[in-house]
């Protein structure tokens, strides 16, 4: 090893979902969605000025962050806009988990929180979920530097009510507490009123799931003033135009066609409504899902046998090789004739 490897820092990274180019393939791994965005995001793509370009964007992403205050009612300074939710989440870990006791997150979760914890030199604890896969609430009322719950969680699927999460708020005054609401649009309820009574709460959600833009990499925070000032300020320290003027036009725009947004995400929950039955017929456990997701357990066979066969079809679902859900699947909503075709392959393969 060469002597300036010694300064390296050095992480176990985050495992992102296959990203395959097959033209016949049906991708069901990382919880896109199956539909495309609203059309004014498309009239913005044909009608861009490219000549823009040749100036930086407004670094608080001035035109998207106000249409998301209109849209949440809250003030502009209640927003924090980022390069998806990943860049929301990892600027509010490095912004408010400083301390010397760990931040707490369950130990099945969103696989990014324990990254971000090493990369940073973020001491951490993860309490068990439940043999139902549900978290105790009891769990969190120890001393800690801070506290991240996916709600609904990933890649469980399951939701906790809004009361759940303010006793957990409530019990933690002295630390920040972080809700990952990826997936909320989907079902479940938002602790997003919740941010006008607890200055400590920190709401993060993305556009990349419910609004079909994962290609445009938007996310964003609602929080105080005071927590939003704070990430500002960190983020500031290191890079200032972190969000596109095309993503900040397209954004917006995406935030005014409330019917469309309505209609695609009702889509989606009619399809995983009428998906559940069909994968029981088949065998499978699914778990009551409250995400654009299903998580699921074959009662005789192998999750990653099916995974493997399903890949040499083309159809690529979620398989993660981790203790307690070595022996599930996380298959994302497609379209209706993509799951119908999901289905017919697994009859097949079982």
């Amino acid at each position: 090893m060469a002597l300036w490897e010694n300064n390296v820092r050095t992480v176990e990274p985050y495992v992102p979902g296959e990203q395959p180019s097959f033209p016949d393939m049906i991708k069901l791994n990382t919880n896109e969605n199956p539909y495309p965005p609203a059309p004014g995001v498309a009239a913005v793509l044909k009608g861009f000025d490219t000549d823009v370009l040749r100036r930086y964007p407004k670094p608080d992403a001035h035109e998207l962050a106000e249409q998301l205050a209109k849209e949440y009612n809250v003030g502009f300074n209640n927003v924090f806009v980022g390069v998806g939710s990943d860049d929301v989440l990892g600027t509010a870990f490095l912004t408010f988990f400083k301390g010397r006791l760990p931040i707490l997150f369950p130990d099945i979760t969103y696989s990014f929180y324990p990254v971000w914890a090493e990369l940073y030199g973020i001491p951490y604890e993860t309490p068990a979920v439940d043999e139902d896969f549900r978290i105790r609430k009891e769990d969190y009322y120890q001393m800690n530097g801070g506290i991240v719950i996916a709600n609904p969680n990933a890649p469980t699927t399951i939701a906790e009510p809004l009361s759940f999460i303010e006793d957990i708020v409530r019990h933690n005054a002295d630390s920040v507490v972080i809700v990952d609401e990826a997936y909320i649009d989907f079902g479940g309820e938002s602790a997003l009123e919740l941010t006008k009574k607890y200055e400590n709460l920190l709401v993060v959600r993305t556009f990349s799931k419910s609004r079909s833009m994962a290609g445009m990499r938007i996310g964003f925070a609602i929080g105080s003033e005071k927590l939003i000032s704070y990430m500002m300020a960190v983020r500031n320290s290191y890079n200032s135009y972190t969000m596109t003027t095309l993503s900040i036009l397209c954004g917006a725009e995406s935030l005014k066609d409330r019917g469309y947004f309505t209609k695609t995400v009702e889509r989606i929950k009619e399809t995983r409504k009428r998906s559940v039955p069909e994968l029981e017929k088949l065998g499978f456990k699914v778990l009551d899902s409250s995400a654009n997701f299903l998580f699921v357990s074959h009662e005789k066979a192998a999750a990653k046998e099916i995974f493997e066969k399903l890949k040499e079809k083309h159809i690529f679902v979620r398989y993660f090789a981790k203790p307690r859900i070595d022996n599930y699947l996380r298959i994302t909503v497609g379209t209706d004739e993509e799951m119908d075709r999901l289905f017919a392959a697994l009859r097949e393969i079982l």
